[in-house]
């Protein structure tokens, strides 16, 4: 079986059957209800679902649902070692997976798509892998990442999860085994550091897009958490 990736709809009646390679589905559009392993849920844009070699699985889905489909012959060390069966997948993969469809559906090129292939596994690879999240979580965590360069207060992000403070806290760090203001900084710092090695940006603005408006309170962020200045970074 050769590693690729395709784009599909799934049948509207369920469906069970198993086969000799590792399976991932990630929707892009809609949500897969699946049997498979120790789960028996939906699957929604923002999650992937492993079907490993061998096991049986029950799907079905919307006509008008869309997914990737990763066959594969192996898994990433880390996906092949996680214990869940679905798990959030971050913004830049995400983002792929839409290049994803819209290059598969444009042209026939097998190095372009060996290439994607390649891409998609180093993706995979670079996952912080969490069970699946509760909604509420996964909406708040959703809108920290569009929003990343603004001001987040726990009161906000707790309204965004139709929680109470108290109890958004709680979840967050039950799902990602972070703070939510640990989880915003580290997001902060991962995309201030591809802007300073990526982009030409100055300083200050690169700190004004990861929220922080005042540029030496970004750099003792910054040098806080990467143990050197910005400065250095970017030089």
């Amino acid at each position: 079986m050769p590693d690729i990736l395709s784009i599909r709809s799934y049948s509207t009646k369920p469906v069970d059957h198993s086969h000799d390679y590792y399976q991932l589905v990630l929707p892009l559009r809609g949500s897969i209800a699946i049997k498979v392993g120790n789960f028996n849920g939906k699957v929604a844009v923002g999650e992937c679902v492993i079907v490993r070699k061998h096991e049986n699985h029950l799907f079905t889905a919307p006509p008008e649902a869309r997914f990737v489909v990763a066959d594969m012959n192996c898994l990433p060390v880390k996906i092949d070692s996680f214990d869940g069966v679905v798990f959030a997948i971050n913004k830049t993969l995400s983002c792929y997976l839409l290049f994803i469809e819209e290059q598969l559906q444009q042209q026939l090129n097998l190095q372009l798509e060996q290439s994607m292939f390649h891409t998609f596994y180093l993706l995979l690879s670079e996952q912080t892998l969490m069970p699946k999240l509760d909604a509420r979580i996964a909406n708040a965590i959703h809108f920290i990442q569009m929003h990343v360069q603004q001001v987040l207060s726990i009161e906000q992000l707790a309204q965004v999860a139709c929680l109470s403070s108290t109890q958004f806290k709680v979840l967050f760090k039950k799902y990602t085994g972070m703070t939510v203001m640990n989880f915003v900084s580290k997001l902060r710092m991962e995309k201030a550091q591809a802007l300073l090695r990526h982009t030409d940006y100055p300083i200050n603005i690169i700190g004004e897009k990861v929220g922080y408006p005042e540029q030496a309170a970004f750099s003792r962020k910054f040098s806080k958490h990467f143990g050197l200045p910005p400065t250095r970074f970017k030089s």
